[in-house]
């Protein structure tokens, strides 16, 4: 009854989402960061340090992806179009994807796939415990994103499973806000933060509408 309310029809949009090709094209856009980090490494267009800008780049469009991700829910609800979620899953597992870039990038450029060294950093550097972290959860995330895994782990478990990636989200500003603050550089932390905290935060006010708690306590 809320959600109806709270609706907002586009005109000249309804059934584009539902297209044969929109998954094809989500795909596509949600590659192309990745061609072009290619082109530009192969064509020696990263700067004067290209293994940083790497490592940089990837960590950025992880969480470009997390936030496409965490938004599929309020345009689901708010422009009352349910198939929008078909879009979610995809989504998802491209934030691993960039993750997994980003954990590689680190790992072969700043410490030649050393794993003796990697572990050492893990627990000797706060912020890369975290983004470790991180990384292990969304591995889960990964691994239950299909059919199979939802009927064998049962609907309520994987929901419950999944619910972590809000964690996530957490980890993931906490990583980047202590890798900013050797530079005491927290502009772009605060952008994502905001953005972030405003997805999440939409989940909670929508969670005590819809159970009407909010409604008692007023």
């Amino acid at each position: 009854m809320h959600q109806n309310k709270a609706a907002v029809v586009v005109p000249g949009y309804a059934g584009n989402y539902r297209h044969r090709l929109a998954k094809p094209l989500v795909f596509v856009l949600a590659l192309l960061p990745f061609l072009y980090l290619l082109w530009a490494a192969v064509f020696d267009q990263l700067g004067a340090n290209p293994a940083e800008a790497l490592v940089r780049a990837t960590g950025d469009w992880s969480l470009r992806m997390l936030c496409m991700v965490l938004a599929v829910t309020p345009l689901r609800v708010l422009t009352a179009r349910p198939a929008l979620a078909r879009f979610r899953r995809m989504l998802g597992l491209f934030v691993y994807f960039y993750v997994l870039l980003h954990l590689l990038s680190y790992s072969g450029f700043d410490m030649a796939f050393d794993l003796a060294d990697i572990a050492k950093d893990i627990v000797k550097r706060p912020f890369i415990l975290v983004g470790f972290t991180a990384f292990v959860l969304l591995t889960s995330l990964a691994l239950t994103s299909f059919n199979r895994a939802i009927k064998t782990l049962g609907a309520k478990n994987w929901q419950r499973l999944h619910k972590s990636v809000y964690g996530v989200a957490a980890l993931a500003i906490l990583h980047f806000f202590w890798m900013r603050a050797g530079k005491n550089d927290f502009a772009e932390v605060a952008v994502y933060a905001v953005v972030l905290a405003s997805l999440l935060g939409w989940r909670l006010w929508h969670y005590w509408v819809k159970t009407g708690r909010c409604s008692r306590r007023i």
